[in-house]
């Protein structure tokens, strides 16, 4: 039996998703409350739904669930995906952060059991990676697993974990040797949430968004079924989740399904839209503004494309995806940046012109900066692991980590 083309299997997926998910502009439509409990159930539920009917995990090898086809299929799929209700949710962190690197990193039985779970709607994985005191050195977590009668017992708070109010298991950085350097003291762990050792808080921003929470774990027990990679080698295990996580921020992974970060409609600002709310069409200067920010969207696609096609040639290093990410932060602000100077006044007010969304996303406007890692550090791992700089002096690099100074807040690390 001949393979499907990339045609054929388009057609197919045109077909299946008139057929069976609701149209973004129909009244069946959920409108997409990433905060909201309600929002993540109807995405599992769409994705059985797409798993049911062969149309999950496309680049997954088949073995774990997936589809085991390439990079073009899940293009030709994405935009024919563009009008309708997808599960987005679980785009990210799930499948193109946490799911790539268990396929990367994990077992066998982790890859067997979790990537088909996940790609069934029946689990939702995150990072558990940034620390209160850890800013954005992530080798200096000080969480701890202490070997305890053959167990891992796991001590420590993390945050700024998105969506882990949401999600079943968290990919979990731990320190598990404090007598070697930084980097060789770890160990990733696959943590499930429901563990009655785990405490989570969300964290209210200033736009108001509850995405983000803080975890604390307190005799968190797991056994040795729970280490991605082999313990002590976490950091090799982090250091892959950060490719993943970068280049997801670029919308440049092969994991996604659907619309990307650029297209997600309740995180890409309708720029043209805008322009008729405001009545200001007729402006030579917002047309101006719009167009130079529609050029940057449009050329980080193309940017997309060509990091994602030289990294898997081998013509890129994989730190070129910092790359996109670093694009992508771009972009976003841009056209925060766009959308305001266009609102004008009315972004910050509640009145008739319906406009103080985009105040409200501009208070935001940051995070695009931020998430994936900060923009300064994609542009150190550009510089040094891309373009071949000399690495930045650190003090701390071969000194056992019992011995680096830390603020007092880490402290009680070594206890």
């Amino acid at each position: 039996m001949s393979a499907e083309s990339v045609g054929e299997f388009r057609s197919r997926a045109r077909a299946w998703l008139a057929a069976n998910l609701p149209r973004l502009d129909s009244d069946d439509a959920m409108v997409l409350e990433r905060d909201e409990l309600a929002s993540w159930r109807r995405a599992r539920e769409l994705q059985q739904k797409l798993y049911d009917a062969g149309f999950a995990g496309i680049c997954f090898p088949r073995e774990y669930g997936g589809l085991g086809l390439g990079y073009e299929y899940k293009k030709a799929f994405d935009a024919e995906a563009l009008a309708y209700e997808t599960p987005l949710l679980l785009n990210v962190p799930s499948f193109a952060i946490c799911c790539a690197t268990i396929l990367d990193m994990g077992s066998e039985e982790q890859k067997r059991s979790h990537i088909r779970a996940a790609l069934r709607g029946e689990e939702v994985l995150v990072q558990l990676l940034s620390e209160p005191s850890g800013g954005s050195d992530l080798a200096g977590v000080i969480t701890r697993a202490d070997r305890r009668d053959g167990r891992w017992i796991i001590n420590g708070a993390k945050t700024w974990s998105t969506w882990a109010f949401a999600a079943d298991y968290g990919l979990c950085l731990a320190r598990t040797d404090w007598d070697a350097p930084k980097h060789n003291g770890l160990t990733m762990f696959l943590v499930p949430l429901a563990h009655p050792g785990v405490t989570i808080n969300r964290i209210r921003q200033v736009n108001g968004s509850v995405e983000f929470c803080e975890e604390f774990f307190d005799d968190v027990d797991v056994g040795d079924d729970a280490v991605v990679g082999e313990p002590g080698k976490g950091w090799e295990v982090a250091s892959r989740q950060l490719y993943h996580e970068r280049r997801t921020m670029g919308d440049g992974s092969e994991y996604t399904s659907g619309p990307g970060i650029a297209e997600a409609e309740d995180i890409s600002i309708d720029l043209l839209s805008l322009v008729d709310r405001s009545k200001q069409g007729d402006s030579d200067r917002v047309r101006e503004l719009v167009g130079r920010a529609l050029v940057h969207r449009a050329v980080h696609g193309q940017l997309s494309e060509h990091v994602f096609h030289a990294v898997a040639a081998g013509t890129l290093p994989p730190a070129a995806g910092s790359i996109i990410r670093l694009d992508m932060a771009e972009v976003h602000n841009v056209e925060n940046d766009t959308a305001h100077a266009i609102a004008g006044s009315a972004a910050v007010v509640e009145d008739d012109a319906r406009l103080l969304d985009v105040g409200t996303r501009y208070l935001g406007r940051q995070i695009a900066s931020i998430g994936g890692g900060t923009t300064e550090m994609a542009r150190n791992v550009i510089g040094e692991r891309v373009l071949n700089f000399p690495r930045e002096y650190a003090a701390d690099r071969g000194v056992p980590f019992n011995q680096v100074r830390r603020g007092k807040a880490a402290e009680g690390g070594q206890k």
